[in-house]
C-alpha cells in the first residue's frame, strides 16, 4: 500500500523531500519505504542542515589515517605502530525523558563506533548540561543521567577518566549529554563499516530487536516539550554486559581475515546499518526481516526497520567461511544469524515472509547521497545588543573579596564534582591511567608502548554565546591548552555541535559562526577535525539552548615520564603567570552568577597569543623545567591557584596586579594564561626560555598550608577544601 502525504509529514518528512523519494523511486513510496527515508533524512542522520558549512572544516593532517567523515570514528597515528580510534556523539533528547537509559545508551553506542572500527576502548569521558541545581526536576536528571553513564560505563569495563559539567537556566528542560569513547588499535588492523562480494553473507549479532528506540533518529530532529515523554518508547534500552560479550567476540572475529566489514546499529537500526555498509562498497543487499531474532511477536516490518534496540551489529562475512564466525558468536552465547546476502544489484531489498516490503537505492538513503542538502538563513542575534551595552565600569569593585571568593569556588560551575567522579570507575582498567595526580588532561597509558594519551572535553558555552566565533575558537584552544598543560602534544578533535533549531535564522548564525571559529582555531593549532556529531533541536517552549560546540580533543606524550600535573609540590617553589593579565571580568562566573549580569561580551581572547603560548609552555615542559601547570578557566586566577593548592595540601602567597580592578585579576577569565611552578634555583634560566613570552612573577608556594593575598591571610586551604567538596553534595541533597 503506498503511502501519503500526511503520513509523510506527520513522520517528519517535509513535502518536497516526499515529492524527491517519489521521484528517486520512480514511484510513490509504501509506508515501510516512507518511515525509513524519514529517519535517514532527518537532520540527525543526514546533516541536511549543517553539512555545507561541516565541510568547511580543516580534516586533513599528516597524523590522520583516514578522512573525517569516512568511518564510524576518527583514527590517528600516534606512533609505534598504534592508532587511536576517538569520537563524541550527543543523546541529549532521550536523557531529557529518561535520564537513566538515555545516558547509558549514549555512552554504549559511543562505544560500539570505537569497536566496530578494530579498537578496544580505553577510555570514556563526557560533556554535560543541567539547569539550576535547586529545581527538583534538574537533581533527579542529574541523579539519572550519572547513575546511567556510571553504570554501563563500570560495567562494560572502560573507565571514565574526564568530563566537564555546567548548570545554567538554558539547559532546564533540554539537558545535553555527550559522550565521547577513546580505543587503540595496531596500524592496518582497523575495520570498514563497507559491503562488496556478490552473494556473501549477511549476519546481525549481538542482542535481539524488539520495539525500544523505535524513530529515535527522528526523536532527536524535534524540540523538546512537555508533550515529549510520549515519545518514550523512542528511548533505548541498554544491556552493557551483552556490549561487553559482544566487544569481546567482534575483537576475536577481526584477526580470522573472514570478515568484509562491520558497522554497529545505532540511529535507525537495521535501515542505517545496511545502507550506510551497502552505499560505501556500491552494492546491494537482500534482507530477510523474519530471520532477525526479535524480543517481541509480530514485529511490523517498518518497526524492525527502524528499531534502534541496543549492542547488535552487522556484519559482512566472507562466503564459505560462515561456520568459523558462527563458532566465535556462539562461545560467548551470542546471537549470530543470517539475515541476508550482498547483492550486485544496488538496491536494498528487505522481505518478510517472502513478500518484499521495501525496494530502495541504498545510496539514496544516505549522507553525501540522496538526502537532501540545505543551505539556511541567517541574522545576528538580537541580544547582541544587549551584550553591546555592557560597561564593567557599572560592577563596583567589592570591598569584601574574600567572601566573594568564598562564594565562587562554591558555584556549581565551579566547585568540585566529585560527587559524579567517584560514581565513575576511573581504575577499572587497573593501570591504565598513568597515576592519579591531577592534571588538565587526563593522560592514559598505551598499553605496549611507553607512549600515552591525553584527552579531554571542553566548551565553555556562555563564551559561544556572547560571541559564536570567538567562543568556539576558545573551546578549541582551551582543549589543546588543557593538553599541552597535561605535557602532551594535541594532535585532533572530534566535535558534538548542540544548537537549538536550524530554521531560526539567530540559532543558524550560532551555528555558522561556531564553525568559522572551530576551523579557524583547529587550523591555527594543527588540530584537524575527525568527525563527530551535530544535535540540533535542543530547545523548549523557553527558547534555544546555548550555542555548544563541544570539543573532544586527543593529544600525544611520546612517554608517561611527560606528564604534567596542576599540583603545587615543594615549598618554596615560584609561581609564575604565563600570559597577560587584563582589566576584563566579561562573561565570567563572578560577573555572571555573583554580579547577575546575564549578557556580556566574551573574555579577552587572541589565536596569536595562544599560539605562541602553548609552544612556550609546551617547550618549557619537555625540558623539565616546570613543576606544574594549570589553566586558568572559570573562576579565574584565585579558582586556578586554589585547585593547584589543593592538590597537595600546600599553601600560596601572591601580590595582584596593582594597575587592573582586583576583581578582574582575581576572578576575570581572560584567555591564553597558565600558572606554573618551578624550583627557585631556576627562576633565571626559566626567564630567559620565556623569549619574549609575556610573564609575572606573582608569588611562592609556602608550607604554612595558607592563603595570603596581599599580605593578607585568607585562612587555610584545608577550609577552603572543605566548603569547594561539598557545595554540589548539599545542593544535590537537598
Amino acid at each position: 500500500m503506498t503511502a501519503t502525504l500526511e503520513q509523510a509529514t506527520k513522520l517528519g518528512l517535509r513535502e518536497e523531500e516526499f515529492q524527491k523519494i517519489t521521484e528517486i523511486l520512480g514511484r510513490t513510496p509504501n509506508f515501510n519505504e516512507t518511515a525509513m527515508y524519514s529517519v535517514m533524512w532527518s537532520e540527525h542522520c543526514s546533516y541536511k542542515n549543517s553539512i555545507t558549512w561541516l565541510k568547511t572544516l580543516p580534516r586533513d593532517g599528516a597524523k590522520m589515517l583516514v578522512k573525517a567523515g569516512e568511518e564510524n570514528a576518527g583514527l590517528i597515528d600516534i606512533g609505534d605502530g598504534w592508532g587511536c580510534v576517538f569520537k563524541i556523539e550527543s543523546h541529549n533528547h532521550p536523557s531529557a525523558i529518561e535520564p537513566f537509559q538515555g545516558a547509558a545508551t549514549g555512552v554504549g553506542g559511543i562505544h560500539r563506533d570505537i569497536f566496530t572500527m578494530g579498537a578496544r576502548p580505553i577510555a570514556s569521558l563526557n560533556s554535560l548540561r543541567f539547569g539550576k541545581v535547586d529545581n527538583p526536576k534538574t537533581r533527579w536528571l542529574i541523579k539519572g543521567v550519572v547513575k546511567g553513564i556510571g553504570h554501563y560505563g563500570n560495567c562494560f569495563g572502560v573507565p571514565t577518566v574526564a568530563g566537564e559539567v555546567y548548570y545554567e537556566s538554558c539547559y532546564q528542560t533540554n539537558p545535553l549529554v555527550n559522550a565521547m569513547s577513546v580505543g587503540v588499535v595496531r596500524v592496518g588492523q582497523t575495520v570498514s563499516a563497507t559491503s562488496h562480494g556478490e552473494g556473501n553473507p549477511v549476519f546481525i549479532v549481538g542482542a535481539s530487536t524488539g520495539k525500544d528506540g523505535i524513530g529515535g533518529a527522528s526523536f532527536a530532529s524535534a524540540d523538546i516539550s512537555e508533550n515529549s515523554a510520549e515519545s518514550l518508547p523512542s528511548v533505548q534500552v541498554g544491556d552493557p554486559f551483552e556490549e561487553k560479550k559482544l566487544l569481546e567476540a567482534c575483537l576475536e572475529m577481526i584477526p580470522t581475515g573472514a570478515l568484509i566489514g562491520m558497522q554497529d546499529m545505532g540511529a535507525a537500526g537495521i535501515t542505517c546499518s545496511t545502507s550506510e555498509m551497502s552505499a560505501k562498497g556500491e552494492h546491494g543487499m537482500i534482507i530477510h526481516l523474519d530471520k532477525v531474532p526479535t524480543r517481541q511477536k509480530d514485529m511490523k516490518p517498518w518497526e524492525m526497520l527502524l528499531s534502534e534496540s541496543q549492542e547488535r551489529m552487522l556484519i559482512v562475512v566472507k562466503k564459505g567461511r560462515e561456520a568459523e564466525i558462527q563458532t566465535i558468536f556462539d562461545k560467548w552465547d551470542i546471537h549470530c544469524v543470517q539475515i541476508g546476502e550482498v547483492t550486485k544489484d544496488t538496491n536494498l531489498k528487505y522481505y518478510m515472509n517472502g513478500e518484499l516490503v521495501a525496494d530502495v537505492p541504498a545510496e539514496s538513503l544516505v549522507l553525501g547521497g540522496g538526502a537532501p542538502i540545505y543551505e539556511r538563513e541567517y541574522s545576528e542575534p538580537k541580544y547582541f545588543e544587549e551584550i553591546k551595552k555592557f560597561n564593567p565600569d557599572s560592577i563596583d569593585v567589592p570591598g569584601d573579596l574574600r567572601g566573594v571568593a568564598y562564594e565562587l569556588i562554591q558555584l556549581p560551575n565551579i566547585a568540585s564534582k566529585r560527587w559524579i567522579y567517584e560514581q565513575y570507575d576511573s581504575m577499572v582498567m587497573t593501570g591504565n591511567t598513568h597515576t592519579n595526580e591531577a592534571s588538565d588532561a587526563a593522560v592514559i597509558r598505551v598499553h605496549g608502548t611507553e607512549k600515552a594519551l591525553a584527552v579531554t572535553t571542553d566548551c565553555n558555552s556562555r563564551y559561544v554565546f556572547a560571541d559564536p566565533y570567538k567562543g568556539a575558537m576558545i573551546a578549541v584552544s582551551e582543549a589543546a591548552r588543557n593538553i599541552v598543560c597535561s605535557g602532551g602534544q594535541p594532535v585532533a578533535i572530534t566535535n558534538c555541535l548542540n544548537f537549538g533549531n536550524p530554521y531560526n535564522p539567530e540559532v543558524y548564525y550560532q551555528f555558522v559562526n561556531a564553525i568559522k571559529g572551530m576551523g579557524e582555531a583547529c587550523l591555527k593549532l594543527d588540530t584537524p577535525v575527525t568527525g563527530g556529531n551535530v544535535s540540533f533541536y535542543n530547545q523548549s517552549e523557553d527558547g534555544p539552548v546555548y550555542p555548544t560546540p563541544t570539543i573532544g580533543m586527543v593529544g600525544v606524550l611520546d612517554s608517561v615520564s611527560q606528564k604534567m600535573s596542576l599540583g603545587f609540590k615543594h615549598a618554596g617553589d615560584h609561581i609564575y603567570l604565563l600570559g597577560q593579565n587584563r582589566n576584563d571580568i566579561n562573561c565570567s562566573e563572578y560577573l555572571h552568577h555573583l554580579c547577575g549580569v546575564t549578557h556580556s561580551p566574551a573574555p579577552h581572547f587572541d589565536l596569536e597569543e595562544e599560539f605562541k603560548l602553548q609552544q612556550t609552555l609546551s617547550r618549557l615542559i619537555s625540558a623539565k623545567m616546570v613543576k606544574s601547570a594549570h589553566d586558568i578557566s572559570e573562576g579565574g586566577l584565585f579558582a586556578c591557584l586554589l585547585e593547584s593548592s589543593m592538590a597537595n595540601g600546600l599553601g600560596f602567597t601572591i601580590h595582584a596586579d596593582e594597575h587592573i580592578r582586583k576583581d578582574a585579576t582575581l576572578f576575570g577569565e581572560a584567555q591564553s594564561r597558565v600558572v606554573v611552578t618551578i624550583n627557585p634555583d631556576l627562576h633565571t634560566l626559566f626567564e630567559a626560555e620565556l623569549k619574549g613570552q609575556p610573564y609575572t612573577k606573582i608569588g611562592v608556594v609556602n608550607a604554612s598550608k595558607e592563603i595570603s593575598i596581599d599580605d593578607e591571610s585568607w585562612g587555610y586551604v584545608s577550609d577552603w577544601k572543605e566548603a569547594y567538596d561539598m557545595a554540589l553534595d548539599k545542593l544535590l541533597s537537598a
